[in-house]
């Protein structure tokens, strides 16, 4: 035990036993007001005002550059200047049209009839044979065969009904066809 009294004790062994444990002053009420009961640091640097800047790039809609200056102080804030454009800005826009808001009537236009003559025309475009192996110069030599096989001297076998040709539209019979010549 002799360790710990003596690192707790404030004199003597002897004479702290002694004199029993000291009595407290009665503590004294202190007020404070509210800048020197602050631990914030520098109250008043913190007080005072600054002025704000800040800029902002124009839209479409309203071209140019845009500014905003605020006066900000601890405790309260104020505008000073707002560029035109800018949220918070006073326009006074002038008189005002009931008809703001509602949306002007849709132009209708209709689809015309087209001649034959105007849709080969069109029809002679790119888009017809996009999907054929050599494009549209392949369908006109196709073409250019055909014509020449007919005009020469083998008429009968041009004249001759195939099984593709004189099927139905959307008749599976021509492929049937072809499938029992490969198994035979």
């Amino acid at each position: 035990m002799g360790l710990f009294d003596r690192l707790f004790s404030s004199g003597s062994g002897a004479n702290s036993a002694a004199s029993g444990p000291k009595a407290r002053k009665p503590a004294e009420t202190v007020y404070l007001d509210a800048d020197q009961s602050s631990s914030l640091g520098d109250v008043n640097f913190m007080r005072r005002s600054n002025t704000i800047r800040r800029t902002f790039p124009g839209t479409a809609d309203s071209p140019g550059n845009k500014e905003m200056v605020a006066e900000v102080a601890s405790m309260e804030a104020k505008l000073e200047k707002v560029s035109e454009g800018l949220p918070g800005a006073a326009s006074d826009s002038g008189p005002v049209s009931l008809s703001d808001g509602v949306p002007k009537p849709v132009k209708k236009t209709f689809a015309q009839t087209m001649s034959q003559a105007e849709l080969d025309q069109r029809k002679k475009g790119s888009a017809v044979g996009v999907n054929v192996p050599g494009g549209p110069a392949a369908i006109k030599q196709e073409k250019e065969q055909k014509a020449a096989a007919s005009s020469s001297a083998q008429p009968a076998l041009a004249n001759q009904p195939s099984a593709l040709n004189t099927a139905k539209p959307g008749a599976i019979d021509p492929f049937k066809q072809m499938v029992k010549d490969l198994n035979s």
